[in-house]
């Protein structure tokens, strides 16, 4: 009869077998050691599986992996295969990190790359980082989303679908049978608060009075605020800018599509004011800084909370963002420009395939003409 042994590696004069009965038995070694084996025939081979150590794995727990090592093998699969199978699956934590270096490759928001892991170590990793994850269920997932799911809700929405995101790369990679549960776990969750997606906006009857008390103030987060509300722009776009992105003489900020967030080049055309701070900017030039406006740590940004820490000082409970809005309601109430042409200031996607393969050009001119006509509002001046 051939025999076979797999993780024995001792004289078997030096060994003393103790039977436990179907096919278990007790390896007991010279100096005191022992460990669990199970011995198994099949087409006339024996084969020997090592269970552990008998000081870390407890009889009941043997006889249950034996018993599934002989169902493995009546079924007509290799346990020894089947276990260097289970020892190649990844930890959650381990598969996080494969998925953050696959996908992070196609995010532009550096904030994103910060936030993905951030959260997932702060409310994933602590609950299920160890586990691998073929060993992760929908219970495991809510019990963790439970804890934040109603305290912090869009936190806990995004760790919902980052977990999600990984377990679907590990459903595709192989290593789970089947992809993620998400859908059932939110049903197990409680309602949340309704969410008003919409940023907090001064009016824009309100802005010409708070442009003049911001202009009190001498500081970057100052200049870059009032800059972005002249020039009707996103916050992030405005604390990234550099300085080859001016056409001073032209009077353009051209930015490149990797800095937008519809992944589309935009020009912005400038007027006087916005003109005045660059120049402003140029004069308090950091050296060796690409940054028109500079953050406290040398040649990096201003943070994206700069300027919401600013309107907090001046007491307003508005958001930088939220003067997008107060442009685009002066537009609609004041003036008679034209709604596409203020949807292309704030670089907004048109929605209309038709309408969008129809319209041409940046209406750069146009643009100008309205952003001028803003400006000498928010100045508290008829054009």
């Amino acid at each position: 009869m051939n025999s076979t042994s797999t993780g024995l590696s001792q004289p078997k004069s030096k060994q003393r077998r103790v039977s436990l009965g179907d096919g278990l038995m007790r390896l007991e070694r010279p100096g005191g050691t022992s460990s669990w084996v199970c011995r198994v025939q099949s087409d006339g081979v024996r084969r020997d599986f090592g269970l552990g150590s008998c000081q870390k794995v407890s009889l009941a727990q043997a006889r249950e992996l034996a018993r599934e090592i002989r169902s493995q093998v009546e079924l007509g699969v290799d346990p020894q295969i089947e276990r260097r199978k289970r020892q190649a699956v990844p930890t959650f934590k381990e598969a996080a990190a494969k998925t953050y270096e696959i996908h992070s490759k196609t995010w532009r928001n550096g904030k994103h790359h910060a936030q993905w892991m951030r959260t997932m170590e702060l409310y994933a990793f602590p609950h299920i980082g160890k586990f691998k994850v073929d060993q992760i269920t929908g219970p495991m997932i809510r019990d963790l989303l439970a804890e934040i799911w109603l305290a912090k809700p869009e936190t806990a929405r995004r760790v919902r679908q980052r977990i999600g995101a990984v377990l679907d790369w590990a459903y595709a990679s192989g290593y789970r049978e089947t992809d993620a549960p998400m859908r059932a776990i939110t049903k197990g969750l409680p309602r949340q608060p309704r969410r008003d997606n919409h940023f907090a906006a001064m009016p824009y009857e309100d802005v010409p009075a708070f442009v003049q008390r911001l202009r009190e103030r001498e500081s970057f987060s100052r200049l870059a605020l009032e800059f972005a509300i002249f020039t009707a722009a996103r916050s992030g776009e405005v604390r990234g800018s550099t300085w080859v992105e001016f056409d001073l003489e032209k009077g353009l900020w051209k930015l490149s599509k990797d800095r937008m967030k519809a992944y589309r080049e935009h020009v912005v055309p400038l007027t006087r004011r916005p003109l005045r701070i660059v120049e402003r900017c140029a004069r308090l030039r950091i050296k060796g800084c690409d940054l028109v406006f500079p953050g406290l740590r040398r040649n990096r940004p201003l943070s994206d909370q700069t300027l919401t820490k600013l309107l907090k000082e001046m007491g307003e409970p508005y958001t930088a963002h939220g003067f997008r809005s107060s442009f685009r309601d002066w537009v609609s109430e004041e003036t008679n420009h034209p709604s596409d042409v203020a949807e292309a200031a704030l670089a907004h996607t048109v929605a209309n395939k038709v309408e969008a393969a129809y319209r041409r050009g940046n209406l750069l001119e146009k643009r100008r003409l309205m952003m001028e006509d803003w400006a000498n509002y928010c100045d508290g001046r008829k054009r």
